[in-house]
Order: structure tokens, then C-alpha cells, then sequence
């Protein structure tokens, strides 16, 4: 696909050759929606905004990366509807990911240590996947800002330069959230694993 070609002409209001950039990146905007909306139809209403917004916005493209372009709309209308929104989604675990094992600590190592075992019992598989909708409920937990800033980071593997740029902020904010959005998560975590711990005692 040669993608600075498909923008050129739909920048002339070439309609198919927008339809043709919207299949190659829709499956990207709208994991990115649903993994911070963690619903499917806000996802899908905030991906359908993303591509909207693009097409409107599409002759003021001026180059760059076209991907952190789309993933900055999506974030930014992922954004409002987390900001003024007061619901509490119940997920799955796509939310945060195919593999929400693989979620990074503050350390540079992962999750994958505290909910995964090479032989596991019955009893401890149970609470492997206790602690993974912990997990997910942790994530919920987190405000916005530092939400979106974990997923595009932790999830979705983004460097920080491309969190930044998706979310208009500078490098320090991103680090800054990342920090604290990892931080939350591992004391909520913490509690959690007690609490986990306990009741297989009891």
C-alpha cells in the first residue's frame, strides 16, 4: 500500500482512496478504543468519531506519521468519553490486551511472574485467573489520563515519543502518568493478592 499516495488523492477528495486507508487502520483504532473504553459499543462509537473527525480533518494533514495522527483522534475521543462519563464497564480481558499476562511493571519486567506457572494446580489456576480480572479491574480503576497512558504504553507497546505525540503531551507527562498509573496498579494488585491469599486459607 503505498499510504502517502492513498492520502494525496484523498486529500483531492478521492473517496476510495480514504475507504482504503480506513481498512488498513481501523482494526488498530478501534483495539486501541476498546481496550480503553473497555465496552465494544463505545469503542466502535469512538473509532466511527476517530474516522469522521479524520475525513473532516484529512486536508489539514501535514505529513508525519499518519498512524499517531489517527491514534491521537481516537485517543482524544476516548478521552472525553472517559472524562465525562461516570461509568464503571465490566470487562473481559481483551480490554487490556490479547495477552494481559505480558503487562509491564515498573521494572522493566512484567506481570507474567505473579499470575502464571508452569504446572498449575486446579486451586492455583482459579487464582491465576482471580488475579487476572484484577487486573483488568485495576486498569479500570485508573484515571483517564493515566489509563490511556498505560494502555498505549504497556498494551499496546508504543515508545513513549509516540504516547506523547498521540496525546499531544510532552515526554516528562508521559513518564509522569506511566509512573503513576503503574504504581496504582501494583498496590491495588498487592491488595488484591492478599485478599486472593486469605480466602484460599479460609
Amino acid at each position: 500500500m503505498d499510504e502517502s499516495a492513498l492520502i494525496k488523492a484523498a486529500q483531492r477528495g478521492d473517496v476510495d482512496a480514504f475507504n482504503t486507508l480506513v481498512l488498513a487502520y481501523q482494526s488498530q483504532v478501534y483495539n486501541v478504543a476498546y481496550r480503553i473504553m473497555g465496552e465494544a459499543a463505545p469503542a466502535a462509537d469512538a473509532a466511527q468519531e476517530t474516522f469522521i473527525s479524520a475525513y473532516k480533518s484529512l486536508k489539514g494533514y501535514r505529513g508525519g506519521s499518519f498512524r499517531s495522527w489517527l491514534l491521537r483522534m481516537v485517543t482524544n475521543a476516548c478521552y472525553d468519553a472517559l472524562r465525562y462519563s461516570k461509568r464503571r464497564p465490566a470487562t473481559s480481558l481483551d480490554a487490556i490486551g490479547e495477552d494481559p499476562d505480558s503487562i509491564s511493571d515498573d521494572t522493566g519486567g512484567s506481570y507474567t511472574e505473579l499470575i502464571a506457572s508452569d504446572a498449575e494446580t486446579p486451586s492455583e489456576a482459579a487464582e491465576r485467573r482471580e488475579l487476572r480480572r484484577a487486573i483488568t479491574t485495576g486498569v479500570q480503576m485508573l484515571p483517564p489520563d493515566q489509563r490511556i497512558t498505560f494502555v498505549l504504553s504497556d498494551v499496546q507497546g508504543m515508545s513513549y515519543d509516540e504516547v506523547a505525540d498521540a496525546m499531544q503531551t510532552s515526554l516528562g507527562t508521559v513518564k509522569s502518568r506511566l509512573s503513576r498509573a503503574r504504581a496504582r496498579l501494583r498496590d491495588y494488585l498487592l491488595t488484591q493478592t492478599e485478599l486472593i491469599s486469605d480466602g484460599r486459607r479460609h
